[in-house]
């Protein structure tokens, strides 16, 4: 009997790797030379926003106004990605526990199919993934400046999969996984299976009361990890 064919769908930052302190200079010194602020760095939560809506809600808590933002917030993300593509040819990203053997297991699955669905825009995704090696394991991705809310990515990457592989997915054939709270409600959106890892900011209790199907602690337990994700 053949396995239905599955769809992976990971995030990036705090799943798979961290870009450090080298990401996070990069970000502030663009908006600083853009917009004049880094606005509030040190206290604002990252975690599964999407790039674009980082800028904007840093900015009008900084007071940028809104059409000012707009207006420079291109400009904004590609000093930003040119300054991060530099920092990361010196200090490579930092690998989560167990995620190159994971990615190596499940990209090679005969019936899974895995993909991107992360706050990052493109070139964000494949500089850091490609910084760390792990590029050529996505079949294709959805993005940061794909959609306003990443609740609105998960039927765009279906879409997706259907124009890159002809297979009609549905939401209960996909995997998110993830490590924030909008990682969880992004999957529960579709009705996709959601694996959340606790290598984030986000514990694994807020994780499963945000209502993951599978919390781990990280990709460590290769076995665990791969039953998880492709059950």
């Amino acid at each position: 009997m053949v396995s239905r064919p599955r769809l992976l769908l990971f995030d990036v930052d705090g799943t798979l790797l961290s870009s450090g302190p080298a990401g996070r200079a990069a970000f502030a010194s663009a908006l600083i030379d853009v917009f004049g602020t880094s606005g509030d760095l040190s206290n604002y939560a990252f975690e599964g926003k999407l790039d674009p809506m980082i800028v904007g809600e840093l900015m009008r808590d900084a007071g940028v106004a809104d059409e000012v933002v707009a207006e420079r917030l291109s400009w904004a993300l590609s000093l930003y990605l040119d300054r991060l593509e530099a920092a990361l040819v010196v200090e490579r990203p930092r690998l989560k526990p167990g995620v190159a053997e994971l990615l190596a297991r499940v990209a090679a699955a005969p019936s899974a199919v895995t993909a991107l669905l992360t706050g990052n825009v493109e070139r964000g995704a494949k500089i850091k993934l490609s910084a760390a090696g792990l590029w050529h394991h996505f079949r294709f991705g959805v993005f940061g400046d794909e959609a306003p809310r990443r609740e609105e990515l998960g039927p765009l990457a279906l879409a997706r999969a259907k124009e890159t592989t002809g297979i009609l997915f549905e939401g209960p054939d996909c995997t998110v996984v993830g490590d924030s709270p909008n990682d969880v409600a992004c999957g529960r959106a579709i009705g996709a299976r959601v694996v959340a890892v606790a290598t984030g900011k986000t514990g694994a209790e807020r994780l499963r009361k945000a209502g993951a199907d599978v919390v781990l602690s990280d990709f460590g337990d290769l076995e665990a990890s791969t039953e998880a994700i492709l059950a």
